[in-house]
């Protein structure tokens, strides 16, 4: 799967129910996020600065934190927590690996660590940084400036790989009962999904999903095989509807592409007309999509792979 910033993931069998989002692998949660659920998953969870979630938190894998989150419930990982500058729990703290602490943080209701714990300096360490070199600088030593400027060049942190399957909420996206995204919404198989969304890109239904809410895309709208949508699909350009998918409500868009044992219980609405497709039809567009996507994430050749080629 392609991934990009602008696209908010939920991976195959996640449940999205009234207070809860329930998924497997990790979470990331990009910055200046409202997120109106707690998050519960086997792997590990990452959030950005600036975030508030309304629920708890459950990880049986890490839990890191940016500076300025709120967390209105409780806590709980089952290794390591790391909490940025001015991060608020609401709730309990409970941590059986390390606890890693900044500034000011708070944590209402208390915390339980069972390894280390480390509170970090209120002073952050560029501040330690910029007045060593302040002093090597009065002293004449540039030489030694050059060196220890290069040396936290190459030492900037090497990125946390994340696991295969994913949920991933870009920044400034809304994630509740009515659902925003500057971006596109990919909902993986066998997903479980409570709310409505609201899309400024493409939306992506995978097979054997449950949509209990009105889909609102800027883009297109593909639905996949054996799909639920109770409610309306609204879009801007086209929409697909596969095999056996039953839409409840409403179906308005530019162009519809509809199976031959596709149901929708309400109204049907499409300025450039409706056609009727064949499984064939589909799944070859499907290859071709996916080998678009494949080619959009190769590297374009340098000059001379150019020339030699």
């Amino acid at each position: 799967m392609v991934f990009d910033r602008q696209t908010l993931v939920i991976p195959d069998g996640t449940t999205i129910d009234e207070d809860c989002i329930q998924t497997k692998g990790d979470v990331i949660i990009g910055d200046r996020c409202l997120v109106q659920y707690g998050i519960k998953t086997d792997g590990r969870i990452f959030v950005g600065e600036h975030v508030i979630i309304d629920g708890d938190l459950f990880a049986t894998g890490d839990i890191r934190m940016d500076i300025f989150t709120r967390i209105r419930g409780n806590v709980n990982s089952d290794q390591n927590v790391y909490l940025g500058e001015k991060v608020s729990v609401d709730g309990k703290l409970s941590v059986t690996g390390n606890l890693d602490v900044g500034d000011s943080v708070n944590v209402k209701e208390g915390f339980e660590a069972k390894g280390w714990i480390n509170i970090r300096s209120p002073i952050p360490m560029v501040i330690y940084i910029f007045i060593y070199l302040m002093q090597l600088l009065k002293m004449g030593h540039s030489e030694e400036i050059e060196r220890i400027l290069e040396e936290l060049e190459e030492n900037e942190g090497e990125p946390i790989p994340i696991s295969e399957v994913f949920l991933f909420v870009p920044s400034n996206a809304m994630v509740g009962k009515n659902s925003k995204t500057e971006g596109n919404l990919r909902v993986g198989k066998q997903a479980w999904i409570q709310g409505s969304f609201e899309v400024k890109g493409n939306v992506v239904l995978g097979d054997d999903t449950v949509f209990s809410g009105n889909i609102t895309a800027g883009g297109n709208a593909f639905c996949g095989k054996h799909n639920t949508v109770k409610g309306s699909i609204q879009s801007g350009d086209v929409i697909r509807l596969d095999e056996n998918t039953e839409v409840t409500g409403n179906v308005d868009g530019v162009k519809l592409n509809l199976a031959k044992t596709a149901v929708i219980q309400g109204t049907c609405y499409a300025s450039h007309g409706m056609t009727f497709i064949t499984p064939y039809d589909y799944e070859a567009d499907e290859k071709i999509r996916r080998f678009e996507e494949d080619l959009e994430i190769l590297e374009p050749l340098s000059d001379s792979e150019e020339t030699s080629s």
